[in-house]
């Protein structure tokens, strides 16, 4: 017997059925949004990676001096007007005459990058 003469056997008791149904696709849906609000990254070990590797030249902590004044602090790069993840990633992944040729690993870049957009200023 084909599974969808199965599925038409199945009594609908009072549309228990249907609820099922309806409820197992919107828990679905539900935890899909959720799953991509979340950003990827931690700030926590973008941190760290940033006072092993970013520190020499940029402030990585609000409220520090840049070691070298004319360079951006993290803090001014997360509010610098329309830096946003994609904008972050795109700048990680280009190469910059005033800087060493950067190569990071996907998850440490996802880290940074969820660090320094952490240092923007809530409006």
């Amino acid at each position: 017997m084909p599974f969808r003469d199965l599925v038409h056997r199945v009594p609908r008791r009072d549309g228990r059925l249907r609820l099922f149904k309806f409820a197992l696709t919107f828990s679905c849906l539900v935890s899909a949004s959720l799953a991509d609000a979340q950003e990827p990254g931690n700030a926590g070990r973008g941190l760290a990676y940033a006072q092993q590797q970013c520190s020499g030249c940029h402030a990585v902590q609000a409220g520090q001096l840049s070691p070298r004044p004319p360079i951006a602090t993290f803090k001014q790069i997360a509010n610098t007007p329309g830096m946003n993840r994609l904008a972050l990633m795109v700048w990680f992944q280009s190469p910059h005459p005033n800087m060493p040729n950067l190569i990071l690993a996907p998850g440490d870049r996802d880290d940074v990058i969820t660090y320094i957009v952490s240092l923007r200023d809530t409006k």
